[in-house]
């Protein structure tokens, strides 16, 4: 086994006593079993993952635990959103269930978002709650979905509809893992580092303005600092408001205008949820804008910010659809917070001043989509 353990960036997420690390650094599968010291308790890892991530990497991990006398008993499942469904959790649940999985066995979470989620929700539901370790594969995982305990499946009614809060034990993010990502994978990641900027964060935003370019390229001295200022970001944020009763929905921006495109293609290959954030974030600062809550121009700049990464700011010219402003609106009146019509939007007062905008009314919001869709109103 390669012992050389390199130095690793430590982000800690407070939660008491569901604290736990993010670890981010280069070569973190090949030392993962130094890692998981403090967390295995037996001899035996249960690990699912998808079978992109275990054509790639497969082999090299299960030698990893196994060159240590620790067994991988591992799952694969297809690749795809589509994944995260009620037949995948029952058959996880299975899976762990018929090789007698304790409580005080470890899920290891061996993928993208998906997987991330699925296993999430799996080792909550498991006896009551097994340990969980995150290693997510892709920028977005990496970023936003394996740090926070944010665990769900996806429904015929609507994305994350069905889930729990459950926290890791650990999160080990391996930026080598990332070279093997498609420049796709990649852009659909930069949405949700780009996002921690618009939130609340200027100076990072004016940072991303210059080296974006060379976090999308993977450079390794800017894209470690990327993906650290986004962990600190969000450990900060959920730390204040695990459960999302207030300033968590922040980390939300973009999300749900971006969950009801992603509705529209079925949750399909053709629209990825970094893909769907990045017009999402598009639309709420256009539609902050129509509300007079920040000029024009700000909103076309952070447009302009969406689109230097290569991705869509303009949803009539989005990938996948048809879109409808009818069909959008009724996706967005599945989220959990509508009450009476009124949805509490995540908008902006200007670039890096995110709020929780309590009732926005769907009506408007769907005129706004309408206009929008058939760019009645100039684009950004």
């Amino acid at each position: 086994m390669d012992h050389d353990v390199k130095p690793v960036e430590r982000v800690h997420v407070d939660l008491g006593q569901r604290s736990y690390e993010i670890c981010i650094g280069p070569n973190l599968l090949n030392t993962i079993a130094i890692h998981l010291q403090g967390v295995l308790k037996r001899d035996r890892i249960f690990i699912l993952s998808d079978d992109t991530v275990w054509s790639l990497y497969g082999e090299q991990l299960q030698h990893q635990f196994s060159s240590q006398t620790i067994r991988p008993i591992a799952k694969v499942m297809p690749a795809g959103e589509n994944t995260k469904s009620w037949p995948s959790l029952e058959s996880c649940l299975e899976w762990l269930l018929d090789e007698q999985a304790t409580r005080d066995d470890v899920l290891l979470a061996f993928g993208g978002g998906v997987i991330g989620d699925l296993a999430g929700l799996t080792a909550a539901l498991l006896k009551r709650g097994m340990r969980l370790v995150q290693m997510p594969t892709t920028l977005l995982a990496q970023v936003d979905s394996s740090v926070g305990g944010k665990t769900a499946i996806n429904t015929r009614q609507g994305k994350n509809l069905v889930g729990a809060f459950y926290q890791p034990d650990l999160v080990l993010a391996d930026l080598d893992l990332l070279k093997t990502l498609p420049e796709r994978q990649i852009r659909a990641g930069y949405a949700e580092i780009l996002k921690y900027g618009l939130i609340n964060d200027p100076a990072f935003l004016d940072w991303l303005s210059r080296e974006g370019s060379a976090v999308l390229a993977l450079d390794p001295e800017p894209l470690s600092h990327a993906v650290a200022v986004s962990c600190r970001a969000k450990a900060s944020i959920v730390a204040q408001d695990e459960q999302e009763g207030g300033v968590r929905a922040l980390l939300n921006l973009g999300h749900t205008f971006g969950h009801a495109l992603e509705h529209m293609n079925g949750y399909g290959p053709q629209l990825l949820h970094g893909e769907a954030v990045g017009t999402g974030m598009a639309l709420a600062l256009k539609y902050s804008a129509r509300l007079g809550l920040m000029s024009q121009d700000q909103a076309q700049q952070g447009c302009a910010l969406i689109r230097a990464a290569g991705l869509q700011s303009d949803v009539s010219k989005l990938s996948g659809g048809p879109y409808s402003a009818n069909a959008l609106t009724d996706a967005m009146r599945q989220d959990k917070k509508v009450r009476a019509n009124n949805l509490p939007l995540i908008l902006a007062k200007g670039l890096g001043n995110a709020f929780i905008y309590p009732q926005a009314d769907l009506a408007d919001v769907e005129a706004f989509l309408h206009d929008q869709l058939n760019k009645i109103v100039p684009q950004s």
